[in-house]
C-alpha cells in the first residue's frame, strides 16, 4: 500500500495544485522585488514590475537566474530576509570560483524536511523504520537534509554521515537499518564490500535505498538493488532550491514527482531560452514559491530532461521529471559528437561491468581522444591479454554503437579506480579548450 506523508498535498487535484502555485508565486515575485535589489534591476531591464506578474501562467515574462548571478551576488546579494531571521546556510560543493551560498530561516528548513519527508514515505518508510543517512554532513545538503526528514517520518536515524565504510556496516547490521540515504556510487561500494564479505542479499536487513546527488543509471539501479536486496529510488535536488526532495520517486519508478506546492517547473530550449511545450527534452528551470530567506525565480539547472503528467499508479499527482540525461553544460562533445557520461555507463553495465569507471578526454594533434578506463570484478579478473583485449574490443563495438564515435577502452584491476565516498569523479578532460 503506498503511503504518503501529507497525503491532502501529494494527491491534491490538478485545479488546486494550480492555485496554491498562482497565489504563491504572485507573494514571492512581490517579496523578491521589495527585498532583493539585486533581482529587483533584473526585473527592471526587463521591464517586468510585480503587477505583470497575476498567476503562474505569467511566469515566462520574468528574467532567468543562473549560477553565475548567485556567483555575482555572492554571499549576500540575494537574500530576501534580513540575517536576523535566518537560522542556517548550506553550500554546494561547486567546481568553479567562488562556492554557492544559499541560506534557510527556520521555516525554510521545516518545508525542506517535510519535502524530504515525503521521498522517505515514498520508498515505504515508517516510524518503524531505521534510516542510516550516509551522505556527507556539514555544509552539504545530503545529510541534513535526509536527516531531518527522517525525523518528520520518525525513523530511528543514524547521522552516520559518508565515509568510514566498515563503521557503516556494522551500523547497518547491528543495528538492523532498513533504509539506507547515501550517493548511488557510495551505495554501490558498500554493496560490493559487503559482498566480498560473504554477505547475501537475504542477510542484509535494508529493505530501501534512497540515492542522489550525481547521475546514475538503469543499469546501476538494477546492480545495486541486487547486491543489497533492496529497492532503489532517486532523489533529486539543488542546494540553490533548498537540497535534496525538489523531487523524489514512488514505488512506480518512473521519474521523480516535484514538489509542486514549493517549486514550479518549467522546461526550456537552452539556447534561446523558450519555454517547450510539455513533453519535450530541454534544459530544466525551477522557481521556488514558498522559500523565505532565499527565493530563486526561473533557476536554470542545466539538467536536461523531461516532464511528464500521465497519471502515476501511486495515486500522486503532481508532474514528474524524469532521470536527468545529462547536463546543458558538462556534456562532454567529443569530435562534434555530444556524449553523456551515462550513456558510457549504460554500455558496461549492460556488459556485466560494475559502475566503477573512469572517463579521460584529450586532445591529440588537433583531434579529441576518448579513453574509458573500467575496473573488471574479482571474477572475471585474468591477466590473459588476449582474453583482455577480447572482452576491451567487446567494449569499443557497444560505445561506438550507442555514441557514433569510437573509445579506447582499458580494462584495469579490481579496486584500482579511486573510490569515492562523495560525488565520483568519472569524466577527466584534459583538452585545453
Amino acid at each position: 500500500m503506498e503511503r504518503y506523508y501529507q497525503p491532502e498535498i501529494e494527491t491534491a487535484g490538478r485545479e488546486q495544485i494550480k492555485a496554491w502555485q498562482d497565489e504563491r508565486l504572485v507573494k514571492q515575485v512581490k517579496h523578491i522585488w521589495d527585498n532583493v535589489p539585486y533581482y529587483r534591476k533584473k526585473m527592471e531591464e526587463k521591464g517586468v514590475t510585480p503587477d505583470d506578474i497575476k498567476s503562474s501562467d505569467d511566469l515566462y515574462k520574468l528574467p532567468f537566474v543562473t549560477k553565475d548571478d548567485l556567483r555575482e551576488a555572492y554571499p549576500y546579494g540575494l537574500l530576501a530576509k534580513p540575517l536576523s531571521e535566518c537560522v542556517r546556510i548550506q553550500s554546494t560543493s561547486g567546481t568553479t570560483g567562488k562556492r554557492v551560498v544559499a541560506f534557510y530561516t527556520q521555516h525554510d528548513i521545516d518545508l525542506w524536511e517535510e519535502c524530504c519527508a515525503r521521498a522517505i514515505m515514498a520508498a515505504g518508510g515508517t516510524n518503524e523504520d531505521v534510516c542510516q543517512v550516509s551522505y556527507g554532513y556539514g555544509l552539504f545538503t545530503g545529510g541534513p537534509g535526509l536527516n531531518g526528514g527522517s525525523h518528520k517520518v520518525g525513523c530511528l536515524t543514524i547521522p552516520a554521515s559518508s565515509g568510514n565504510t566498515e563503521r557503516q556496516i556494522m551500523f547497518i547490521m547491528d543495528l538492523q537499518a532498513t533504509i539506507l540515504c547515501c550517493t548511488p556510487s557510495y551505495a554501490a561500494y558498500i554493496g560490493e564490500t559487503m559482498k566480498e564479505m560473504g554477505l547475501t542479499p537475504d542477510q542484509i536487513p535494508l529493505k530501501a535505498g534512497i540515492f542522489g546527488a550525481e547521475a546514475w543509471s538503469e543499469e546501476m539501479r538494477q546492480d545495486i538493488q541486487n547486491t543489497l536486496g533492496i529497492k532503489a529510488y532517486d532523489i533529486y535536488g539543488l542546494t540553490e532550491l533548498s537540497g535534496p526532495g525538489v523531487s523524489f520517486e514512488c514505488s512506480a519508478q518512473t521519474g521523480m514527482h516535484i514538489n509542486e506546492d514549493h517549486f514550479i517547473a518549467e522546461i526550456i530550449d537552452p539556447d534561446t531560452g523558450e519555454v517547450l511545450p510539455e513533453g519535450s527534452v530541454g534544459e530544466l528551470v525551477f522557481t521556488s514559491i514558498t522559500k523565505e530567506a532565499f527565493p530563486l525565480l526561473r533557476y536554470r539547472t542545466r539538467d536536461i530532461c523531461k516532464l511528464t503528467r500521465e497519471p502515476c499508479p501511486c495515486g500522486r499527482t503532481h508532474v514528474k521529471m524524469c532521470k536527468p540525461m545529462g547536463r546543458s553544460d558538462d556534456m562532454l562533445i567529443i569530435r562534434g559528437v555530444n556524449v553523456f557520461p551515462s550513456q558510457i555507463e549504460t554500455v558496461l553495465l549492460n556488459n556485466g561491468y560494475p559502475a566503477n569507471y573512469q572517463i579521460i578526454v584529450d586532445r591529440v594533434k588537433n583531434t579529441d581522444t576518448l579513453d574509458v578506463q573500467v575496473e573488471m570484478t574479482p571474477e572475471m579478473f585474468t591477466d590473459d591479454i588476449g582474453e583482455i583485449e577480447r572482452r576491451q574490443k567487446v567494449l569499443v563495438d557497444g560505445l561506438r554503437s550507442m555514441l557514433g564515435l569510437t573509445a579506447k577502452v582499458t580494462l584495469v584491476a579490481p579496486k584500482s579506480i579511486v573510490r569515492s565516498e562523495g560525488k565520483a569523479v568519472r569524466v577527466i578532460d584534459k583538452r585545453k579548450i
